[in-house]
């Protein structure tokens, strides 16, 4: 009669919970996943500087719904409906940013604490402010992406890395200086009813 082999696992239905074990990959690090024809130096750079152009984009996901949440004044429907408009783009930033770095072999930065200890955006207050502040927080979080943006193509394109070129151009750059031309249109001091008439020529 063959032996029982102890080794095999046990089938059962009940639920194997509260499981924990060492990393599989650690982070920081590339894996030869696919061939890319990019050095090892070249993806650990780009996963680097792509992790710190997504924690920024999280940070201006989430501020743009605080600004959602918190909004208040003559303008709240229409700023409402823009801050949820550009927060759902954000989202979609985000996913993009976070897949290419997998597919370079890297771990996207994902849990809010690490976020937090990362970007380059300022930490807005719990409270609500104003809707000028809240537009120009959210301005100057565009201005960080946009400025980073500009260089990181620029130092992808030098590398080779073509895709994180077209990425970082394509989807990240022209998205957010869409979005900071709507919200500065909104920091405009015009008048809303009344038409400001021309000032009278002094007689020479």
């Amino acid at each position: 009669m063959p032996k029982k082999d102890s080794s095999a696992r046990t089938i059962s239905a009940q639920p194997r919970i509260h499981q924990r074990a060492r990393e599989i990959q650690a982070y920081g690090t590339v894996s030869q996943i696919l061939p890319l024809e990019l050095e090892e130096p070249v993806r650990l750079e780009m996963t680097e500087q792509l992790n710190l152009l997504l924690a920024d984009t999280m940070t201006l996901r989430d501020l743009y719904k605080k600004s959602h949440w918190q909004v208040a004044g003559p303008t709240f429907y229409q700023l409402h409906l823009l801050f949820d408009k550009h927060f759902d783009e954000q989202v979609e930033i985000v996913d993009e940013i976070a897949e290419r770095i997998q597919l370079l072999g890297g771990l996207a930065l994902a849990m809010a604490a690490d976020v937090a200890e990362t970007t380059r955006i300022e930490r807005p207050p719990r409270g609500r402010e104003e809707v000028p502040v809240q537009i120009s927080r959210l301005l100057d979080a565009h201005q960080v992406i946009i400025r980073n943006c500009r260089g990181l193509a620029r130092r992808a394109s030098a590398l080779g890395d073509d895709g994180t070129n077209d990425l970082v151009i394509s989807d990240v750059l022209r998205a957010n200086e869409l979005q900071a031309w709507f919200l500065s249109e909104h920091l405009v001091d015009a008048p809303l009813v009344h038409a400001e008439e021309p000032a009278t020529r002094k007689a020479g």
